[in-house]
């Protein structure tokens, strides 16, 4: 829905509502006419149950009012006597339309003007406060902080697989939740059921005209105290998601926005920017980008050892850090007609070359090829993923002798965009703008694969090519004019990340905030808990800022201790006055 039509939506509500309450108004000793003017019907409604005039602003929070009204509606039947469980459950049950039949055709209905709110046993105490405590629970977490957990190793060395953050939201505003029909305090789905935790219509033939979609609110952000900025660590929601279930082969779906699955990357380039990668390293307006001191960038690293690797150098540089073989080919056998065609079918990357052989990171699985060009692997030669200052430190340790840095150079159509007139590694991709709201950008052809989506996923424009003639919305375009910003984001993984070198662009509006605090951290979180081991050293540690990170965790013990001493002594006073 836009505005107008969450207006006209918002005012047949309250046409409902004065329809079914408006003699229950006036019993309490309120006009008729009270029950119908917008928002003021809901400080008199507050007032009629003997609730706080500030409940008023939780009916109109988008997710916290689903679970508002039902308290609500039983509220105010209980307000005229009718306190019965089935009249709960009938008042849940019909959406609150039971109040309808007390209204109209309960003619004894009397209200209790000075009715005790308390509830009158021990299972009504206990539902009341788990009802209130998700309500604090779910604005906390939908309006200000989120924990997250780092499942993926593509900002390794900078955040680990198994810290556990809280992320705000508020930094840069929080998100509006725009599926309104939802199941609080958590994300795309319920836990144990494995179902939607939310009410959508995700089936790509349909959701654009399904009457569920309709109920989605249109993107609306809160202020923020601060911009994403280049270099942020920042949580968004992945922009390629259609995901129904992970790890299970299913149709694809068209979820939500906001309930699209969450990424943690680095940002590395803002709207304005012009950015261009080479050898790995991101370059902004022409000029190398310089990372804070807590990033560790890894990259691929071609380690060569003498004789051969023994397991003091694998574990020196990690098993897990292995990723990839080399072989070398006879320069001789490169001289063959078709040497060069099979070489680039194999996915073979050079790594350099001497007057005898030259050598490649890959694999030749092949017999019949291995033997055509004579190949062989190297039992001393491997790539590993480093940083850099790693690949410094263990040069000339436990036998390696050298360790070179590696990128991939032969461009393919494996990134972004996925066209055969932009290609480019992982490694070396071209310059690309990054859209900045209200600026325009020629249109043509050429450039129509790296905004399409943009235009028509993001933006939600129809776009049809008619030869060289580009229509958006039925009209010829030679220019766009963006909508929204748009933000690069990559993992400090270079070679295990999948990020905006793969799908592009990220839009404001599936920004969600930025982790600010690491509150535990399990080594081998992905192992089974018997191999579950706590980083002592990262725990309550801050996310940003200078030098080495350092754990909080102490101090929040010794306050802990502090206020369970000051509670004990406070308490013993009590008892001795």
């Amino acid at each position: 829905m836009n505005g107008t039509q969450w207006i006209i939506f918002i005012l047949i509500i309250q046409v409902i509502h004065f329809l079914g309450t408006w003699k229950l108004y006036v019993k309490a000793g309120r006009k008729a006419w009270e029950a119908a003017i917008p928002v003021y019907n809901a400080i008199v409604l507050m007032q009629i149950i003997n609730r706080p005039k500030w409940w008023v602003i939780l009916l109109f929070i988008p997710i916290i009012n689903l679970l508002m009204f039902p308290v609500v509606w039983v509220e105010t039947l209980r307000s005229f006597g009718k306190n019965s469980l089935l009249d709960t459950w009938l008042a849940i049950l019909t959406l609150g339309l039971y109040i309808y039949y007390v209204n109209y055709f309960v003619e004894d209905v009397k209200y209790i003007e000075n009715r005790d709110i308390h509830p009158k046993t021990a299972l009504g105490e206990w539902v009341s406060s788990i009802v209130f405590a998700i309500v604090a629970a779910t604005l906390v977490h939908t309006y200000l902080i989120q924990p997250f957990v780092i499942p993926t190793s593509s900002l390794e060395k900078t955040l680990l697989v198994g810290d556990f953050l809280f992320v705000s939201k508020f930094h840069y505003g929080a998100r509006i939740p725009m599926t309104t029909v939802a199941a609080p305090m958590v994300h795309d789905t319920l836990p144990i059921l494995k179902t939607r935790s939310y009410v959508a219509d995700v089936d790509p033939a349909t959701y654009k005209t399904s009457v569920w979609n309709k109920l989605q609110l249109p993107y609306l952000r809160l202020p923020g105290f601060k911009k994403v900025k280049r270099n942020d660590i920042v949580v968004f929601s992945w922009p390629a998601d259609t995901v129904y279930q992970f790890f299970k082969r299913q149709q694809g779906v068209r979820k939500p926005i906001d309930k699209k699955s969450n990424y943690v990357k680095r940002c590395v380039g803002v709207p304005g920017d012009s950015l261009t990668i080479k050898d790995g390293y991101v370059y902004i307006n022409g000029e190398k980008t310089v990372l804070p001191y807590r990033a560790k960038p890894e990259f691929l690293h071609t380690v060569t050892v003498d004789g051969q690797f023994s397991n003091a150098a694998i574990e020196l540089l990690g098993r897990e850090n292995l990723s990839g073989n080399v072989i070398r080919v006879p320069n001789s056998s490169l001289q063959q007609e078709r040497a060069t065609e099979v070489i680039q079918a194999m996915n073979l990357e050079q790594i350099k070359s001497d007057t005898s052989y030259t050598y490649y990171a890959g694999n030749v699985g092949n017999q019949k090829v291995k033997d055509y060009l004579k190949s062989e692997d190297m039992n001393n030669m491997a790539l590993f993923n480093l940083t850099e200052a790693e690949a410094k430190n263990y040069t000339g340790k436990d036998g390696i002798a050298s360790i070179n840095k590696f990128s991939y150079k032969n461009p393919d159509t494996s990134v972004f965009p996925q066209d055969p007139a932009h290609t480019g590694t992982v490694d070396n991709m071209g310059t690309i703008y990054i859209p900045e709201k209200g600026k325009t950008v020629p249109l043509n052809i050429e450039v129509l694969p790296i905004y399409e989506k943009i235009i028509k996923e993001y933006e939600g424009n129809d776009i049809k090519v008619n030869g060289n003639q580009i229509l958006i919305n039925g009209e010829v375009a030679n220019s766009y004019t963006f909508d929204q910003n748009y933000y690069w984001m990559m993992g400090d993984n270079r070679h295990r990340s999948e990020d905006s070198r793969f799908w592009g662009y990220v839009p404001e509006d599936h920004i969600v905030g930025t982790p600010i605090f690491i509150w535990m951290s399990i080594d081998g979180i992905n192992d089974g808990m018997s191999n579950w081991k706590v980083r002592w050293d990262r725990v309550f540690t801050t996310v940003n800022g200078d030098g080495e990170p350092t754990s909080y965790f102490k101090y929040f013990l010794i306050l802990l201790a502090a206020w369970f001493i000051f509670d004990f002594f406070r308490k013993k006073k009590k008892v001795d006055n």
